[in-house]
C-alpha cells in the first residue's frame, strides 16, 4: 500500500496522542493493541502480517497482526527492503509522518523512522505453547522490561519453542520489552499470566524436565553431563532482586548454577538466562546447522 499522501505533521493531533498512549498498560488493555517501534521490530511485525518468516500463526495469524503503520519521510532511501514490505500491505492504513510526529508517538528516546500499531494476540494456555516443545523459558516475576526482552530474544536465538510469564512479570507488550526483543516477540509462542505451578506441571506433561537457574545451586551448568543438559528442558528464571522464591524453586526437578570464573558477584537474569538456554540448545541433538551470529 502506498502511504497516504497527506503528511501527518501535527504532533499534538488526536491520532498521534492515541498511538503514544499505548506506552501505558491501560491504553493497551482498552484498545487491544500495542506499539512496535523501529526498523527491526516493525520488519518482523510486517513479515508476520504478510504470512512470512517464523511467526507462530496460532498467535500471529497472517492478515491480523497490524492495525496501522506510520513511516518517516525518506524510508525508501534509508531502508528499501523495509519500505518494500510496507508497500505490500493491502489491508492496513499507512501514513507518512514527520520525524517530530514519530518522536511524539514513540516511547523511545530517539525516533527510529517507523512506528506500527499491532494487535495484542489472543491469550494462549501453557499447555498450548509447551506441547511439542524441547526448550522453554519460564519468567517468574521478571519485572524489568529490558531483562524480559533480553530473555525473549535469547530464547528465540537459542531455538526455544515457548516463553511463559508468571503473574507479577512485566507486560510483554510494554514498548520497552518489545524494543528489547528486536523482533523476536513475533517468533516465539508466548503464554502470559501462568502460575509457576501450572507452568511446571504443563512442562512435565509435555515431556520437559524443569530446571531452576539458581546461583547457589549444588549443580553447576559446566559439570552436568551433556545428555542431561541437552534433554527437553523448561528453565525457570527468577526476579531480578529476589531470584526464585521457595515456592518457585520447589517446582523444579533440579537447581543449576551458572559458574562464575571471574570476580563478578552475580549475573543479571537476562545474561544468566542466555547462558542457560544456549547450554541446553548446544547440548541437544539438532537437525541442521546453526547460523553464524550476524550482529
Amino acid at each position: 500500500m502506498t502511504p497516504d499522501a497527506a503528511l501527518l505533521a501535527n504532533p499534538r493531533a488526536d491520532r498521534v496522542r492515541a498511538v503514544a498512549a499505548l506506552a501505558t498498560r491501560s491504553a493497551r488493555r482498552r484498545t487491544g493493541t500495542f506499539l512496535v517501534e523501529g526498523p527491526q521490530g516493525c520488519r518482523e511485525a510486517l513479515r508476520a502480517h504478510l504470512g512470512e518468516g517464523p511467526a507462530p500463526v496460532e498467535q500471529w495469524p497472517a492478515g491480523h497482526v497490524l492495525v496501522q503503520v506510520f513511516v518517516g519521510e525518506g524510508l525508501a532511501e534509508r531502508d528499501p527492503d523495509l519500505a518494500a514490505l510496507v508497500g505490500r500491505l493491502t489491508d492496513v492504513p499507512v501514513r507518512t509522518a514527520t520525524a517530530e510526529v514519530l518522536g511524539a508517538m514513540s516511547d523511545a528516546v530517539t525516533a527510529q523512522g517507523i512506528v506500527a500499531v499491532a494487535r495484542i494476540p489472543e491469550e494462549r494456555s501453557a499447555s498450548a505453547v509447551l506441547e511439542g516443545a524441547r526448550l522453554a523459558a519460564v519468567l517468574c516475576r521478571v519485572q524489568d522490561p529490558g531483562n524480559a526482552g533480553t530473555v525473549l530474544r535469547a530464547a528465540d536465538a537459542a531455538g526455544a519453542d515457548a516463553v511463559v510469564l508468571t503473574p507479577g512479570s512485566v507486560d510483554p507488550f510494554n514498548p520497552k520489552v518489545v524494543r528489547s526483543t528486536a523482533g523476536s516477540l513475533f517468533h516465539v509462542p508466548l503464554a502470559v499470566g501462568v502460575p509457576v505451578g501450572e507452568a511446571a506441571e504443563r512442562a512435565r506433561a509435555a515431556g520437559l524436565q524443569v530446571w531452576a537457574a539458581d546461583g547457589y545451586a549444588p549443580d553447576r551448568l559446566d559439570t552436568l553431563p551433556r545428555d542431561i543438559t541437552g534433554g527437553p528442558t523448561a528453565w525457570l528464571f527468577g526476579n531480578e532482586a529476589q531470584g526464585l522464591d521457595d515456592e518457585e524453586m520447589s517446582r523444579a526437578d533440579r537447581r543449576v548454577a551458572v559458574p562464575l570464573y571471574g570476580a563478578a558477584e552475580s549475573l543479571n537474569v537476562g545474561t544468566a538466562a542466555t547462558v542457560c538456554l544456549y547450554a541446553s540448545a548446544m547440548a541437544a541433538p539438532r537437525d541442521g546447522d546453526a547460523r553464524a551470529d550476524g550482529a
